[in-house]
């Protein structure tokens, strides 16, 4: 089977990030994978949730939202309602928590880092995106504050990325784009460290149980694939002048 984009099993799509697209937050992200584009933007507030306050730890949070037409049918906004739908609320606590493995708080002060991530072009990917993206826009915020002696340590614990992975017609897949994911048998989300470490796994068998040998393969492509994200990141931090070691001594 030749996937629809001609890539091999264990290819992730083409990536292109441009940093500093906004003027406003301390570190904003452009992140084109395949046909899916997210803006993701990280702000920095001098203050932290009331169940925070006196601690000296700061707080990380994230917000996921989909512009109307991201998809070919416009939706209506998100919050027009009154509310935020389900998925959008999994997937932005996803983040958030997936974030949060990446710094160490307690080196933050008391200050909250919120990331922002709006998909503008939804083609499969989009939550692994939003994590791949919000990492390097994070990054971008924190050496903001560097620059600004605002940071007291290092912070940075671990370079974190994001990949899907998935079964379809029996062949493991790396990536997948909507039409691959919509007709998926297995569907794996992975989020890990650049050096090969999980920090959150979700996956479900959608039409019938997989064997463990199954899940464990999906497993072992993604490592790799993982790297391929985190050796995009860094390439992108640094054409941007900025270097993961200055902000974190055990990358």
């Amino acid at each position: 089977m030749q996937r629809s984009d001609g890539r091999q099993a264990g290819q992730v799509r083409p990536v292109r990030v441009e940093l500093g697209v906004q003027r406003n937050p301390e570190g904003s992200v452009l992140w084109r994978a395949g046909g899916t584009t997210l803006l993701v933007a990280v702000s920095v507030e001098n203050k932290v949730p009331d169940f925070l306050q006196g601690s000296g730890q700061g707080w990380l949070t994230a917000e996921y939202a989909m512009h109307p037409r991201a998809n070919p049918q416009r939706k209506r906004r998100e919050g027009r309602s009154g509310r935020v739908d389900g998925r959008s609320q999994e997937i932005q606590r996803l983040i958030g928590r997936s974030l949060r493995a990446a710094i160490d708080l307690s080196a933050l002060g008391e200050r909250t880092l919120s990331i922002d991530c709006d998909v503008l072009d939804a083609d499969g990917g989009t939550r692994t995106a939003a994590i791949s993206a919000g990492f390097v826009a994070l990054v971008a915020a924190l050496d903001q504050l560097r620059r600004r002696r605002e940071l007291n340590a290092p912070l940075l614990r671990a370079q974190i990325a994001a990949v899907s992975v998935g079964i379809l017609d029996d062949r493991p897949l790396v990536d997948l784009c909507y039409q691959e994911d919509s007709k998926a048998e297995i569907d794996f989300n992975l989020v890990g460290t650049a050096s090969g470490a999980l920090v959150e796994m979700q996956g479900t068998a959608e039409s019938r149980a997989w064997p463990v040998e199954g899940w464990m393969q999906l497993l072992e492509l993604a490592r790799p694939a993982l790297g391929q994200i985190a050796a995009v990141q860094t390439q992108a931090l640094q054409a941007a002048g900025i270097e993961l070691a200055a902000l974190g001594a055990t990358l």
